[in-house]
Parts: structure tokens; sequence; C-alpha cells
């Protein structure tokens, strides 16, 4: 019973932290960041995504963690069907570029089928009204690596391409945000 309550109150407060971040209807703020795609550094427009089509952009806390590393995977594998329905994704986190451009090309990861941007600074973060939370003193990823960057919400927007949201998904497992978003872009190509 104690287990139970407690995962309701921890689904709770994600839910929660989510519904704070920019919501459907709103306008999506633009940026640009350095990213990487398949190792290759590149410096990516989200408005020359969106002048392409509908644009995922979700927001995950750190490259090498245990969901981050689930969703990047389950975001690669459904690529295909994003494209399909005209979208483009990409991931953006705290994490600086040398962190990313290994994220990006790692075969069990992304698989160089998407690209993922660096916010080191937390400013795009910020303008998606996302949280950001501090990292404990001697965190490491999965492979051993220290973690020295804050932790962004993880929240997916929608972007249609007139630069609107038209959806948001937080407060879900890794593998639930990511179908949730595929549901949403293929509802908007199917409109």
């Amino acid at each position: 019973m104690k287990k139970m309550l407690l995962s309701v109150l921890v689904a709770g407060a994600f839910a929660t932290s989510a519904h704070a971040a920019l919501e459907a209807g709103a306008d999506a703020p633009d940026f640009t960041a350095p990213a990487s795609l398949n190792g290759s550094e590149f410096t990516y427009s989200l408005k020359e995504s969106l002048a392409k089509g509908p644009t995922v952009v979700y927001f995950y806390p750190s490259a090498y963690t245990q969901g981050c590393n689930i969703q990047a995977h389950t975001f690669a594998i459904n690529m295909d069907k994003f494209e399909a329905a005209g979208a483009s994704v990409v991931g953006v986190s705290l994490d600086s570029i040398e962190r990313l451009n290994d994220f990006s090309a790692d075969p069990l990861y992304c698989a160089g089928e998407l690209p993922v941007a660096s916010d080191a600074d937390g400013s795009i973060a910020a303008a998606y009204q996302l949280q950001v939370r501090e990292v404990r003193a001697g965190a490491a990823d999965v492979r051993g690596v220290e973690i020295n960057h804050g932790f962004a919400e993880r929240t997916t927007f929608v972007v249609t391409p007139d630069g609107k949201i038209a959806g948001t998904v937080g407060g879900v497992s890794p593998e639930e945000n990511v179908e949730q978003s595929l549901a949403l872009i293929q509802s908007l190509a199917s409109n």
C-alpha cells in the first residue's frame, strides 16, 4: 500500500511539473543551438525545421541516463513513422555538445537517427517554462562519467509549422512520451 501511494505521489509530481510548461496554443519560442547528428556538430534552427513541417521538440534530463537512453532509442526506432507523417524530431538537454556528439552517434540510443541540441545554459528550457533541477554532487551517467549540469524536466512539445504548440506531453514514461508525441503528429498529418 505504501509503495502504491508513493507511486501515485511521484506520478502526480511529474504531471504537475509538466503542466507548468507552455501549453497547446502558445507560441513556441524560436531557438538556435549547437547540435549533433550522428556525431557531427551543426547549428540547429527550429525556424528552419518548421519551414519543412511540424517539429517534435523533446526535452530530457541528460544523455546516458536510464530514462533518457530509453527515450532516445524509442525516438530513433520510430523516426520513419515521424518522417512518414512529415515531421522532424530534435532532443534538447543541458548536456555539453561534446557529450551529445557521442550520444547522437551511439547505436544504442540516438543511433544517428535524430539530432540532439545543447542547451548548456538552460535558456531554451527556461523559454519553454520548464523546471531545471540541480544534479546532486558526484552524479554519474551509465558510463561512469560525471554529470555536471542541471536536469530539465522531461517534456515534449509538438510544434506546427506556424510556430504554435499543438500539444505538450509530460509526466509519462519515456516510451509513452514518444508514443503520445507520435499520435499527436499523426493526428496533425491526418487533418
